[in-house]
């Protein structure tokens, strides 16, 4: 079974994380959501509280398969402002590991130079902070072990890509019934 480690940060787009997570877990994927915060409680950037599995500090990191990335503001900057996000993103996409966010998120990777030479989508208005990335306009892109979605309405799809490229199309598309998304 996979496993993926999903980062909140305080001001995160809440759909984007919990649909991640949600169809995740429908798939069978193992995926802990961590706090990069001091607590495990992170309120995101409508107001939601949501209760996280653990405090990234206190995680395994070396024991996943992929590491998920929502966006929001200011959720996508609290991101970037964590040594230890940065490096996890860093070591994984080294690793060939699988490497994925959603609606700004892209832009921590962007920022740490992981997009360079790869296609790449983001929101809208934040392509200009993928720097030297292939922007494409799709609700979903994957280049190699990176998979990158456009903003809350690319949830699902930026979901069931990262459940593809874990668990086989075969699986994507189980779920992808299962929910009776037909797009």
């Amino acid at each position: 079974m996979s496993k993926v480690l999903c980062c909140f940060a305080p001001g995160l787009e809440e759909c984007e994380g919990l649909v991640s997570v949600d169809l995740l877990r429908r798939a069978g994927i193992e995926v802990t959501v961590a706090s990069v915060w001091e607590d495990r409680r992170v309120v995101g950037a409508h107001g939601i509280a949501i209760e996280c599995d653990a405090l990234l500090t206190d995680v395994d990191c070396s024991a996943y398969d992929a590491l998920l990335l929502p966006g929001g503001m200011p959720g996508t900057e609290n991101l970037f402002e964590n040594e230890i996000v940065r490096a996890l993103a860093c070591d994984y996409a080294e690793a060939g590991r699988i490497v994925a966010a959603i609606c700004a998120a892209p832009t921590v990777l962007g920022r740490l130079g992981l997009l360079k030479n790869r296609r790449a989508t983001c929101s809208p208005g934040c392509e200009d902070r993928l720097f030297a990335a292939e922007v494409v306009d799709a609700d979903t892109v994957r280049d190699g072990n990176v998979i990158t979605g456009r903003a809350l309405g690319a949830a699902i799809p930026f979901a069931l890509e990262v459940i593809a490229a874990l668990e086989g199309q075969e699986k994507a598309q189980t779920v992808k019934s299962s929910i009776v998304y037909n797009h």
